[in-house]
């Protein structure tokens, strides 16, 4: 047996996949292993810096400091995670702004893609990391502190933000709505972080509700099962730690819903995990260790999904600075790559709804500070 099949037999088990999500097509659920891109080959980067296949265009929508052209709104430092929003024709970019200050910013665009206004949206808050689009048009922006909240904000800036308490207290990175069974998965980015999944008690209102962990041993491939955080405030002791028996993860990051799985990212290992919301059973989609030769993917953070294609978008904090492509055919491969700003971390990978244009950005730019952040758009021949 080869490196990968003695790997994968190793962290797998040989067991048959339940997923029936855009990524399970077959009935072995194999972590993606490189190969071509739906894309084709990176070519030589163009005049913003950045490497795309051939036939993609990048233009800059803004950057940090400075004002975003075609308004008067200054945009914040060091933006992070994003999302978008249709507004009528056209649509909403919202970022998360990851430095003591916080907040979130939005941008809006024509249909033709102008840039119409740019304004906060969330402030008074700190390190604004990841967060998440809900089903009723509201962004979920969650603070990366010890005592971190989820601040439910109006990607049109008319609603005051608020805080989301009863979704627990800790290292929030990202989350992740189940519209089918009105459940809100969370991320924590600790090096013995957990699971989470936030039930309310009326969908559409994350006012109240029952904050749950992940149980479940120290495999791969394994069946969670949840217990309810007795104290979601988590003090004096962390939610993490209020339950025995949680299953532990390596630093929580990105967390995307699609078709009844849950895909979230741990950095501290490099992997791409999956969750089936039917069956309860998670296993991985993507490990830099199962990889043969040069894993194309390090330092996992951000992701997003194609609601066209099934396929998952996931950007590099580190690596080569790459926003990598993992098909519904288990192929991983780099879909762009920024250069010239080795100080710096991919943030933000989202697509308009019509899922023909991508934005993203470079936290710390050229300058490696987060007064020096750039957030980009790409637009090009994207698969359907």
């Amino acid at each position: 047996m080869d490196r990968r099949n003695v790997l994968r037999a190793g962290v797998v088990g040989g067991a048959a996949a339940a997923f029936s999500g855009a990524l399970w097509k077959e009935a072995f659920a194999a972590p993606a292993q490189p190969g071509p891109g739906p894309y084709g080959a990176l070519q030589a980067a163009d005049a913003n810096g950045i490497m795309l296949p051939s036939g993609f265009t990048s233009r800059v929508i803004a950057r940090s400091s400075q004002t975003v052209p075609g308004t008067s709104y200054t945009w914040h430092a060091a933006p992070d995670g994003g999302a978008c929003f249709a507004d009528g024709s056209g649509w909403i970019y919202v970022s998360n702004s990851e430095v003591s200050a916080g907040g979130a910013s939005a941008v809006k665009f024509t249909s033709g893609g102008t840039v119409t206004s740019a304004y906060r949206i969330l402030s008074g808050t700190s390190t604004n990391c990841a967060g998440g689009h809900t089903p009723w048009n509201t962004w979920l922006s969650c603070e990366e502190t010890s005592t971190g909240r989820v601040w439910e904000t109006d990607p049109w800036g008319v609603n005051a933000a608020a805080a989301r308490p009863a979704m627990g207290r800790f290292k929030h990175e990202a989350a992740a709505c189940d519209p089918v069974n009105h459940v809100i998965y969370l991320t924590e980015d600790e090096t013995n972080g957990c699971f989470y999944r936030f039930i309310p008690n009326t969908w559409g209102n994350l006012a109240t509700g029952t904050l749950q962990v992940a149980k479940g041993g120290s495999g791969t491939n394994v069946t969670l099962t949840w217990a309810t955080v007795p104290d979601p405030d988590g003090s004096p002791t962390a939610t993490r730690n209020q339950v025995s028996g949680v299953k532990r993860f390596n630093g929580g990051e990105g967390c995307w819903y699609d078709n009844g799985i849950v895909y979230f990212t741990t950095k501290g290992d490099n992997r791409v995990w999956a969750y089936n919301t039917a069956t309860s059973q998670i296993e991985l989609a993507y490990d830099d260790s199962l990889v043969s030769g040069t894993p194309p993917l390090t330092g996992v953070d951000n992701i997003t999904g194609s609601a066209t294609s099934g396929d998952l978008f996931v950007a590099e904090d580190g690596g080569n600075l790459e926003i990598c492509v993992i098909t519904p055919d288990d192929v991983i491969a780099p879909f762009l790559r920024i250069t010239g700003q080795s100080s710096s971390e991919v943030t933000g990978p989202a697509f308009n709804p019509a899922g023909n244009r991508f934005y993203f950005s470079s936290q710390r730019g050229t300058s490696g500070s987060s007064s020096g952040g750039i957030t980009y758009e790409v637009t090009g021949p994207f698969r359907s």
